[in-house]
């Protein structure tokens, strides 16, 4: 009868494959290269996947986890806002890294949930597709530049039209401006391949050494330029982006619409970058969307994570009007034991032609994992060290920078060949 509610589907198991650890309603494994993947189960049998990855702060998310177990199993899973206010909102302390990338795991497997129970994908929730397909782009070089424009000519070679580049190594607080023309001068040469460039900056650089930077690469004219300065200096960033037209992206250590706020009223971004695994899931990122079009700011999401937050990422960017761009994290620097296609039943939903992946059309995130391998990978993991991200230091032996997405302090078993694509 029209307008019956349903009956409640039940929360009846939570899982964080991190480490092969039992809890409450919670098997715990870790899988590499450093993913932090979340299942869901209801009462009636339907599997949601989640990926709450938090890059070198594996173990206070095992913590998060656990507490939001304790609290929503039971709980009906088709109420996606409910638990979202409530693992927000309800207890005394809120938002930041930890919390967000938890609450985003869990978010993300609930609308897997719903999409499956419906037999739709994720984007018919969300109002419909806007888009056919999204435009990609893929890293060239890892955190030690160089080497980049036989990189970018592979990544060419393999379909994309856009790919990322870090913009330098670690630079002091004022340092040599002759350090700042090998950028130029990589940015130079990727872009004779006929590939748009953007060029992450990771917040290595203070104002004094970004502005000179920026507006050395200006006349090259990159896609954008991301994190010219760290995510705490707002007022300095919109100076910034007065200085030079190219775009300015920023977002992957901002976590909710709050932490934008700053950077949206003075005019301070022209790309947004939230990352779906830290910014509160697929809920989130699509208030994101719609926060950021009231700026006429564009929405690129930040994504060197796995396949299922790419898979997330996708859904709303298939139905947000001020997408742009998608990050995606195919053959990584980073990506070792394991890549953006490995626990993937059918790798060819991430295809790349001419710049772009076609609209996942499955129910749900429209990505099936392999079960079966990714609980095969976490036991050969059970008591490895998390993954950590290294550091850098100057002639002088001062803290210089953190290398996020470089590469950090792995166990050898993450090389597994038999878990490589």
């Amino acid at each position: 009868m029209a307008g019956t509610p349903s009956k409640p589907n039940k929360i009846t198991k939570i899982e964080v494959l991190i480490s092969l650890t039992s809890g409450l309603f919670v098997q715990i494994f870790r899988v590499p290269p450093r993913w932090l993947f979340v299942r869901v189960e209801t009462e009636q049998g339907i599997v949601g996947w989640g990926e709450g990855t938090l890059e070198g702060h594996t173990e206070a998310i095992e913590g998060a986890y656990k507490d939001l177990t304790e609290r929503f199993v039971g709980w009906d899973a088709d109420q996606i806002q409910d638990i979202w206010q409530h693992a927000y909102r309800s207890r005394f302390y809120r938002g930041g890294p930890v919390l967000m990338s938890a609450l985003s795991g869990l978010d993300i497997a609930l609308w897997d949930i719903k999409g499956k129970k419906h037999g739709v994908p994720i984007w018919q929730l969300l109002g419909g597709k806007v888009r056919d397909r999204v435009k990609v782009y893929v890293w060239v070089g890892g955190d030690k530049p160089a080497d980049v424009l036989d990189g970018a000519a592979e990544r060419r070679a393999q379909g994309f039209t856009a790919v990322k580049m870090n913009g330098t190594d670690a630079v002091d607080w004022i340092d040599s401006p002759t350090l700042l023309q090998d950028t130029v001068s990589r940015v130079r040469d990727v872009k004779s391949l006929g590939l748009d460039v953007g060029i992450d900056f990771h917040g290595r650089l203070h104002k004094g050494m970004a502005k000179q930077l920026a507006k050395a690469l200006e006349p090259l004219k990159p896609l954008f330029i991301e994190e010219p300065l760290l995510p705490t200096q707002p007022e300095e960033i919109a100076d910034l982006a007065q200085m030079v037209s190219t775009p300015i992206a920023l977002g992957e250590r901002l976590y909710s619409r709050h932490d934008f706020r700053p950077y949206l009223e003075r005019r301070a971004i022209d790309i947004a970058q939230p990352d779906v695994a830290h910014c509160g899931g697929i809920s989130e990122l699509h208030r994101l969307a719609s926060y950021t079009e009231t700026y006429d700011v564009a929405l690129a999401p930040h994504c060197p994570l796995g396949p299922i937050a790419l898979a997330a990422c996708m859904q709303v960017d298939i139905a947000a009007p001020n997408f742009a761009i998608q990050e995606m994290s195919l053959q990584m620097h980073y990506n070792e034991g394991a890549d953006l296609l490995t626990y993937l039943v059918d790798p060819t939903v991430f295809t790349v032609k001419n710049g772009y992946v076609e609209a996942l059309h499955g129910p749900g995130l429209g990505i099936e994992i392999n079960e079966a391998l990714v609980r095969e990978a976490a036991s050969k993991h059970i008591s490895e060290k998390a993954w950590r991200n290294a550091v850098w230091k100057g002639e002088d032996g001062g803290l210089r920078a953190q290398v996020i997405h470089g590469d950090g302090e792995r166990c050898d078993a993450y090389a597994t060949p038999s878990l490589r694509e």
